[in-house]
């Protein structure tokens, strides 16, 4: 698929704008030995990452947990996350660049995230303060990717057409929304997830490097 002259660019946020991983590892292992469950290597963590913060403590607790016992370790994730879930994040390299540059050719911007809507604004202020037209995490009118609808939503408030927009992500749902959508699938390799993942979910591009997105953006 060949697509430029893009005029929005939605974009996830946990390996693709943001390196969040060290800080997910501190917060989900720190949450699961305040319950007393067993801990994980970053590489087994890294692994849970990319369907929301429930599906991350579901795969790392064991398999015999309760609905229940699960939501309870949630909770505690999220009250933990203003103080140990971005301590250390940082942009990738080229990130802040490409959005300047994306901004000032005048393209409207948004995030689509399936972490949690609040820690999603949260992390996004902190460190894109002021970039953004849209920030949406996972919450009940944006529900978890790969579902549409989130978003379907986000391109209409941005003003665009779907083939007006591309959905950039590190991760085979985040191509797979992005097709279902009918945005243009635009994959990063720098992210958690494999090129054949992202291959698999339906990207018809996969970028190396943060740069190389601005072909795909009007000028």
């Amino acid at each position: 698929m060949e697509r430029s002259n893009l005029k929005g660019f939605v974009f996830d946020l946990d390996g693709t704008l943001l390196d969040t991983l060290p800080d997910l590892v501190v917060l989900t292992n720190e949450t699961l030995s305040r319950h007393g469950y067993p801990t994980h290597s970053t590489e087994a963590i890294c692994g849970f990452v990319g369907k929301g913060a429930a599906m991350l403590i579901r795969r790392a607790l064991p398999a015999e947990c309760s609905d229940a016992e699960v939501d309870a370790v949630v909770a505690t994730w999220r009250e933990l996350f203003p103080s140990l879930g971005h301590a250390n994040t940082k942009p990738y390299e080229g990130v802040p660049e490409l959005l300047r540059e994306l901004k000032g050719r005048g393209c409207r911007l948004a995030v689509l995230s399936n972490k949690f809507d609040a820690g999603t604004r949260e992390v996004i202020a902190a460190h894109f303060p002021g970039v953004f037209d849209e920030v949406h995490g996972e919450c009940t009118d944006y529900p978890r990717k790969p579902d549409p609808t989130g978003l379907e939503k986000t391109i209409v408030q941005l003003g665009c057409d779907p083939s007006e927009v591309g959905y950039v992500g590190d991760s085979g749902t985040d191509m797979e929304v992005a097709v279902r959508a009918h945005a243009a699938p635009l994959g990063v390799s720098w992210g958690y997830q494999s090129r054949a993942t992202l291959i698999e979910g339906g990207a018809r591009v996969i970028v190396d490097h943060p740069r190389d997105l601005l072909v795909w953006a009007q000028n």
